[in-house]
Order: structure tokens, then C-alpha cells, then sequence
């Protein structure tokens, strides 16, 4: 539900301003679900790129635009790739959560 829930706001926020504005509400239900926060901090970057490169109105694909000159339809297909390839980090993120605190568990014990 969250990363559908950031995916729509992309189209029409960039990425910190969907932080600030959602992370107040957010965090405390994700707390109170039993998730662990480092893991929602990195699935959360994660939801807001896949955010920023989703049409309409994904902000990285305005700015890519004006960086190549490529039409915006244009950039959206090829940008679709990587689109799929942050989704597959969700699902693996998702099925496997302790991925993301294997380093800290190794370096702090």
C-alpha cells in the first residue's frame, strides 16, 4: 500500500516534499506495525525514486528532459527499465526485511 500511496504522490511532489509531508503520519503507523525503521528509511528512499521517474509528472523525468532534450515520452520509456528494477528492490526488500540491517548487525554486534 505504501509504495502504490508513493508512487501517486510522485506524480505530483518531489521527493522531499513527500517526505516531510508523509513521514509525521507515517512512521508512527509503521512503528506500530512492528517494522523496524532503518528498514522503512531505505524502502522509503526507495518508494520516492521509483516516485520521481513514474509518469506524468515525475520531477527526475522534467529534469532529464531538460538535460538531453529528448521528449518527455521518449525519456519515460526508457527510464522504464530502472522503474522495474527499483520494484524488484521493493519485492526483495519486502519478502526478505533483514537484508537491509545484515551490515549493522555485523559491524555493531
Amino acid at each position: 500500500m505504501l509504495v502504490v500511496f508513493y508512487l501517486i504522490l510522485g506524480g505530483f511532489l518531489d521527493g522531499f516534499s513527500m517526505i516531510v509531508m508523509t513521514l509525521p503520519i507515517v512512521l508512527p503507523i509503521v512503528k506500530a506495525a512492528g517494522f523496524d525503521e532503518i528498514w522503512f528509511g531505505i524502502f522509503l528512499v526507495l518508494a520516492v525514486e521509483m516516485a520521481q521517474i513514474t509518469p506524468p509528472v515525475g520531477f527526475n523525468l522534467f529534469v532529464i528532459q531538460g538535460l538531453t532534450e529528448d521528449g518527455l515520452g521518449y525519456i519515460a520509456r526508457v527510464t522504464l527499465p530502472y522503474l522495474l528494477i527499483m520494484v524488484g528492490f521493493v519485492l526483495l526488500l519486502t519478502l526478505w526485511p533483514g537484508i537491509v540491517t545484515i551490515l549493522p548487525r555485523v559491524l555493531y554486534g
